[in-house]
């Protein structure tokens, strides 16, 4: 018996680091930079990917959810979101930007299951270097660095934009709006999934919910969330906006991803072998936003949402 305490004694040792880790550090968002250097920094290492696989995104379990597997999840996310925007309904060849590309697994999905041209971008040239690595020969997937609030690409590039939780680290929702659209060719669809938190200009921020949602800003590099609402007013008041930008709110559908990238650590224990102690703990440290983030999600103080539109004809 004497080693089990042993082993508690370990891991609750490792715990309190953890937390104290957690607790009297944070992430705050600084400049583009200090997103760049977070995702370069998980990148290198492979923890997230060892646990998440090659989609940094939340999974998609069904209305309503069904228990499934984490990584399938996440795979479905993007055939769900692909008939959702209506894209499966487009040719082979189309042109795609995927902004906030992560190491490429929408891409190549996009890519490979429904034979679009996909250009990836991320801020993280680390992500670009293993989105390259993990994309075959054959896949008419190519990545770069690029920054979603001044893309590189002139008006009317591609067919479709896309994009997966990237929208929480821009500064300017509005410039994020504006640049995503920019580049869509007319008639083209834009197909967003993102974080946002519920409309305070309707239902203010309560006690608990400020500080809540200032740890999950802090503590992975988020400037600010957009609401669902807002976000749709943004990308209509571009103006280059046909008619109106469709909603949807998926949290139901997304919300066992929370609980379920945790249990990852926890039916995965070969990843203290792979990662050590110190990899161990800074994962342990995500452990409490991840927890916050279901909170919040699960009481409707952030929501998950989708928005598809398409660019006017002419400007």
């Amino acid at each position: 018996m004497s080693w089990l305490f042993s082993a508690l004694g370990f891991i609750t040792a490792l715990l309190t680091v953890g937390i104290v880790i957690y607790l009297f550090t944070s992430r705050r968002y600084q400049s583009s930079n200090t997103v760049a250097n977070f995702y370069d920094e998980w990148t290198e290492d492979g923890i997230l990917e060892f646990y998440w696989g090659e989609h940094i995104h939340l999974g998609h379990y069904g209305s309503p959810p069904q228990q499934k597997d984490f990584l399938v999840a996440k795979s479905d996310f993007v055939h769900e979101m692909v008939r959702w925007g209506g894209l499966d309904k487009l040719p082979p060849c189309t042109t795609v930007l995927d902004v906030g590309c992560g190491i490429g697994g929408s891409s190549r999905i996009l890519a490979r299951d429904y034979g679009f041209a996909v250009t990836g971008i991320t801020i993280s040239a680390q992500q670009v270097k293993r989105a390259i690595e993990l994309t075959p020969e054959g896949v008419s997937a190519q990545f770069q660095v690029d920054d979603a609030m001044a893309l590189s690409f002139p008006d009317g590039s591609f067919d479709v934009v896309w994009s997966i939780e990237a929208g929480p680290h821009m500064p300017d929702k509005a410039v994020f709006a504006k640049e995503l659209m920019r580049v869509l060719k007319p008639g083209g669809v834009l197909v967003v999934a993102d974080w946002n938190q519920r409309d305070d200009r309707e239902i203010p921020l309560n006690f608990w919910e400020k500080p809540v949602m200032r740890q999950l800003l802090d503590q992975w590099s988020h400037p600010a969330f957009a609401s669902i609402e807002g976000f749709s007013e943004l990308l209509v008041g571009t103006k280059l906006v046909k008619g109106e930008a469709i909603t949807a709110d998926w949290t139901q559908e997304t919300l066992p991803s929370w609980f379920d990238s945790i249990w990852q650590g926890i039916i995965r224990p070969s990843g203290l072998v792979r990662f050590g102690a110190s990899g161990f703990i800074k994962s342990l440290r995500e452990v409490p936003t991840l927890l916050l983030m279901r909170l919040a999600f699960g009481t409707g103080l952030c929501r998950f949402g989708m928005f598809r539109a398409v660019r006017v004809s002419s400007d």
